[in-house]
């Protein structure tokens, strides 16, 4: 008995040892936030506080200084986030996670995101130099002086951290330019859809913009098939390249904004909205803060890497943004001298590839040597290594294929522009500072106190040429000098709009501008479903308040649905459970609530119809990695209305199905599959329980024992066509296998007040720590998903914590 209470008693004691020093860990692993630190690189006293909610004030004597302290509170509560973003973009995440991480960095190698930041570091000019040495060296002083225990993911993946550079600030930049421009994507899969469709379908299953005709592009099936791109496997390998990289450009990428005139307002001063769609991720993208300085005094969303606030209000105008989606990247067919693989044809003959040797470190495995090349084009991204699984290592390839892309030019530097687009005084001179802004293209709202609205889309803009008959949609032959750029749509030729008669001005990713503008910018525009219920809801009222703006963020009601629903309505079907899954189908009105079935049985069915209209023809292995990715909305509504219903008819099958079979087909499918996952009983189905809201943690949400700690969820309404965001895709979801999960959606709210800045509000998806012990890791997710608000500026008498930064070796 006594041995049992000694064995009992050590045990109790290891367990309560282990307990106090998980505690002391916890402890010592969150930031100092009050008091006082003496930090290398500080020039002046700086003061930051930090409210409720975690969110900072940065009172600081000089810009310099306030970069400095962004640099200090980015280290301090996203300092894991802030490695994950240097080492995707140098192409380094193997170092950490493995062979696993291997392909996507073969291919951010071969792309050269760092090279291309280490290019527009040389080009930069003294100004934005300043600001991005003093962020670095804020970030260093944490990891040097300040960091008392590295966050749980360096423990874990025992990984200690790197000093910070200027160039891993502007390789995160690109990375942005990159999830928000995927037209790449759209050229490979119509590259793989020509192995074995014509033209004309292609043009059906990826057809234009409601209203326009496709493009009178040339036939560019024939050419593959005279390069012989299906026969010796060449398509298939490219089309495997974007399994490979980071995401980039799916279907639904796109935010919303909005701005009112005084005319249009009941404050009597502009009111402006945007809630700017990304991958949601814990922690959020984003990290608000608050800067006051003499001249300056801003509050808004930073990015955690780069010392600036992107989208936010000063003291005199209030600007968001919302992704272009133009086309500024095109593929490149290279033909390789059969006689010298180390050059390349172009217009005036053979010319040598840049070619670089890299090596990739690989935990625990050996390193793995990369050779990576660049045409006149840009870069050669099928080196990213995917023709060796087609060919066998010995074959040597044909062609090569590069990328042009505005995102890496060494020019292609934001900062910049951006650090005087914050410090701007009025409209005037915020449309004139992002004449500077290059990639990515957005479409940019402004209104400031004087009462001005405009929108202004910024970027550069690629010209080709008037005979290329392609037009970016589909990779084009690399040594044809018709299919060059042809320089650059001046930046003042942009589409913009200053001062509208109606007083309102909005963006959702549609066409921005008239059918006759006469430059190209894109042929890929977002359908304008989110577009015009914004404009629908702005017309309902003469003059709205903050409160009205903030409840078209919480709108959930998809205009995508009537054009499809009828179809499911009306259908025949024996399935056992139809009776009543239309029942809940009857009073449907495509408001996608959380706490319904309807939006649930609408797109298990409109899922199970694409992929049963479709797949026949595209092919299990294409619909797999390149359909599934999207809605394909744009083209269920013409094959089920007549003009290209012979979609309905599947090829596997000997007989001729209709339409009405394909769409009954789709909805017993539904059914079996929602009663499977769920619940026997439509009625208890629940469109949030297959649709929560899921904040990726890197890496661990791949690691199921330690997912649900660092991970985020929270059920959530709407879809990928309603203003409040929640995108669906048709693909499950490679790491746990669900469907429906919103991955990607409003990454911030904000609503900004020009006349009274006390009456702005904004947030955004996790919480202002990136670390896991922290009360702000997680306390922003509820209100998130129930659209609720915190204050832009605190209000008077609110608790703070205070931390004041001396510089080392100052006195107190």
């Amino acid at each position: 008995m006594r041995w049992w209470l000694r064995s009992v008693t050590a045990l109790l004691l290891l367990v309560l040892a282990a307990v106090l020093a998980l505690v002391v860990y916890a402890w010592r692993a969150l930031p100092t936030t009050s008091g006082e630190l003496h930090l290398a690189g500080a020039q002046g006293e700086i003061r930051i506080e930090r409210d409720e909610h975690g969110i900072p004030t940065v009172h600081a004597q000089s810009l310099r200084d306030a970069s400095f302290a962004l640099g200090v509170l980015h280290a301090q509560d996203r300092l894991w986030q802030l490695e994950t973003h240097r080492r995707i973009a140098a192409g380094r995440t193997a170092e950490v996670f493995g062979e696993a991480a291997l392909p996507n960095d073969r291919f951010l190698r071969a792309l050269g995101i760092r090279r291309t930041a280490a290019a527009q570091w040389q080009l930069a000019d003294a100004h934005s130099r300043e600001q991005l040495d003093a962020y670095a060296a804020g970030v260093n002083a944490v990891i040097a002086s300040e960091l008392r225990a590295r966050p749980p993911e360096f423990v874990i993946l025992g990984v200690h951290p790197e000093p910070w550079t200027p160039i891993d600030s502007l390789g995160w930049g690109t990375m942005m330019a990159w999830d928000l421009g995927g037209n790449w994507r759209t050229e490979l899969f119509r590259l793989r859809l020509a192995m074995t469709m014509p033209r004309q379908r292609i043009d059906e299953l990826l057809p234009p913009y409601p209203g326009e005709q496709a493009l009178p592009a040339g036939d560019y099936p024939a050419l593959y098939r005279s390069l012989g791109l299906a026969k010796n496997g060449t398509a298939v390998s490219w089309s495997r390249l974007p399994d490979q990289a980071p995401p980039s450009g799916v279907e639904g990428v796109g935010s919303n904004n909005w701005v009112l005139a005084p005319s249009r307002t009941t404050t009597g001063a502009p009111l402006l909205a945007n809630d700017p769609h990304l991958g949601l991720t814990t922690p959020a993208l984003w990290y608000f803060v608050r800067l006051k300085l003499p001249g300056l005094e801003a509050a808004g969303a930073s990015l955690p890497g780069l010392p600036s606030i992107v989208l936010g209000q000063n003291r005199h105008l209030a600007w968001g943004m919302t992704n272009t989606g133009p086309d500024v990247q095109d593929l490149y067919i290279e033909e390789i001298d059969p006689a010298d693989p180390k050059r390349y044809r172009t217009p005036d003959g053979w010319a040598l590839f840049e070619v670089a040797d890299e090596v990739i470190r690989v935990k625990g495995k050996p390193d793995v040597p990369i050779q990576v090349r660049r045409t006149r084009h840009g870069p050669v991204i099928s080196d990213a290594g995917t023709l060796p699984d087609v060919f066998g290592e010995k074959t040597r390839a044909r062609h090569a294929l590069a990328m042009r892309w505005t995102a890496l030019d060494g020019d292609a530097g934001n900062f910049g522009a951006g650090l005087r687009m914050l410090s701007a005084d009025s409209v005037a001179a915020f449309v004139a500072a992002t004449e500077g802004w290059m990639a990515p293209m957005q479409n940019i709202i402004v209104a400031d106190r004087a009462g001005r609205i405009a929108f202004v889309a910024a970027g550069r803009v690629p010209l080709r040429k008037p005979d290329n008959d392609l037009h970016g949609l589909a990779p084009a032959p690399g040594w044809d000098a018709r299919y060059d750029w042809d320089g650059w749509l001046p930046a003042t030729q942009t589409p913009r709009e200053l001062d509208p008669p109606a007083g309102a001005i909005a963006t959702a990713n549609q066409r921005i501008h008239a059918p006759d503008y006469p430059h190209f910018i894109s042929s890929d525009w977002a359908l304008p479903y989110r577009q015009q219920r914004i404009e629908a809801m702005l017309a309902a009222k003469p003059r709205h308040g903050i409160d009205d703006l903030a409840a078209m963020q919480a709108d959930i009601k998809s205009l995508a649905v009537p054009g499809v629903l009828p179809w499911l309505q009306k259908v025949k079907s024996n399935h056992p459970l139809a009776t009543a899954a239309l029942q809940q189908l009857a009073a449907f009105d495509g408001t996608m609530a959380a706490d319904r079935a309807a939006p649930l049985i609408f797109w298990a069915w409109q899922r199970q119809l694409a992929e049963n209209l479709f797949i026949d023809e595209i092919g299990p292995e294409v619909w797999d990695r390149s359909a599934a990715t999207r809605t394909f909305r744009d083209s269920i509504e013409p094959v089920l209305s007549g003009p290209a219903a012979h979609w309905c008819d599947d090829r596997r099958t000997s007989a001729v199905e209709t339409c009405e079979q394909i769409v009954e087909r789709a909805f017993s499918l539904a059914l079996d599959e929602l009663s499977a996952r769920f619940d026997p009983n439509p009625s208890r189905w629940r469109w949030g329980d297959a649709h929560p809201m899921r904040a990726e943690h890197r890496p661990f949400s791949r690691v199921k024992g330690l997912a649900r700690l660092f991970e985020l969820r929270v059920p959530t309404g709407g879809d990928t066509f309603t203003v409040n965001v929640s995108r669906v895709g048709l693909r499950a979801d490679a790491t746990t296998g669900e469907r429906y999960l919103n991955e990607h959606g409003p990454s911030l709210r904000a609503i900004y007040d020009v006349g009274n800045p006390a009456q702005s509000r904004f947030m955004h998806s996790t919480g202002q720590s990136g670390i896991l012990f922290s009360p702000w890791y997680r306390n922003f997710v509820v209100p998130w998903a129930a659209t609720s608000y915190v204050p832009l500026w605190p209000a008077p008498g609110t608790p703070q914590r205070t931390l004041v930064i001396r510089p080392a070796g100052a006195s107190g």
